[in-house]
């Protein structure tokens, strides 16, 4: 909590901060960041990797700053015996079968939970399945899901309107997947609507979105209907962190904001407010939550609440095997 003089001495008007809990880095986060800097500290500069580990442009300097070099396709690499990593997004098959017709030492970082989407995909497809992929097109992640089969194996639907337009090739062989940085909401209608218009349809047998979505989208809805302003620390390219922008708006915030440091911040829609929340995607270092409430508390005096949800502190993934076997030894 950051230090508070009173507003009678300070001069400035006083806010309450409601500080989500959880919020930011989740297990596949931290598994995939510290991948690389594994990767650096066993192989040494450079480490190449495959789109940015993760959605977040500090993140992503601070580790080109130590020898990370990113790409957005693997073309972009020479010939090297150094690692090549993939991000925590996932990838398409055809990424790592590249890798290993050039002979690269290749490190998977995507996120288990997102690996468990692959997975359901694959059963669903070996089971003579048509399959449903609830998402958003272009993201990384539905990109490497679409990736696992062959081409129009997976159908991908973003929309409620797309769920009740959408036409299977046999009603009873029909199964969905979900991206996991949705809305719980959003992707709650969806399902909806395929399941009345498709009794027989195979789901996940656990929920698909992560439970860092879930959690951090709870959170907000706790504090959402008492602040007149919360704030979203992430990238605009960040799924999870967009969704929460819009959960909390959903829940009767008045105004909420996507920023990913504080120089962002449009202090004019600011003014007169007496609450404030805050909080972070999946993919934002706690080093940039301090940041912004250091730049409120230069404008305010802070009262800053926790409001606490789901504990996570349970939750950890293990590193790629490589480096789990380098660092066993």
């Amino acid at each position: 909590m950051i230090p508070t003089d009173s507003s009678a001495q300070s001069g400035k008007p006083p806010l309450t901060v409601l500080l989500c809990s959880p919020r930011g880095f989740c297990a596949g986060v931290v598994r995939a960041i510290d991948s690389v800097e594994q990767a650096l500290k066993r192989y040494g500069a450079p480490v190449y990797v495959r789109h940015e580990i993760v959605h977040n442009r500090y993140v992503v300097e601070s580790l080109k700053a130590k020898g990370a070099i990113f790409v957005e396709e693997l073309d972009e690499i020479p010939e090297t015996e150094a690692p090549v990593i993939f991000s925590a997004h996932g990838v398409p098959k055809s990424i790592p079968e590249e890798a290993k017709r050039r002979n690269f030492f290749a490190l998977d970082a995507t996120c288990p939970l997102v690996t468990k989407v692959h997975r359901e995909a694959e059963i669903h497809f070996r089971r003579g399945r048509e399959i449903v992929l609830i998402g958003h097109a272009g993201h990384p992640e539905v990109v490497g899901t679409l990736g696992q089969l062959p081409d129009a194996a997976i159908k991908l639907v973003q929309t409620i309107e797309e769920a009740e337009a959408f036409r299977p090739q046999d009603e009873s062989k029909l199964s969905y997947v979900t991206q996991t940085t949705l809305s719980l909401d959003d992707t709650a209608g969806i399902v909806a609507v395929l399941k009345r218009r498709f009794p027989a349809i195979v789901g996940p047998h656990k929920e698909d979105i992560c439970y860092a979505t879930t959690n951090r989208q709870e959170a907000v809805k706790r504090v959402a209907p008492r602040v007149d302003a919360l704030v979203v620390v992430g990238a605009p390219n960040s799924s999870n962190s967009r969704r929460l922008q819009e959960v909390a708006e959903r829940e009767g915030c008045p105004y909420s904001v996507l920023v990913q440091r504080a120089s962002e911040i449009d202090w004019t829609r600011f003014d007169n407010i007496k609450t404030l929340g805050v909080t972070a995607g999946a993919s934002a270092p706690e080093v940039l939550v301090e940041e912004i409430l250091d730049a409120f508390a230069a404008r305010f005096t802070l009262n800053v609440e926790t409001v606490s949800g789901a504990d996570e502190s349970g939750m950890f993934f293990p590193l790629p095997r490589h480096l789990r076997e380098r660092a066993t030894a």
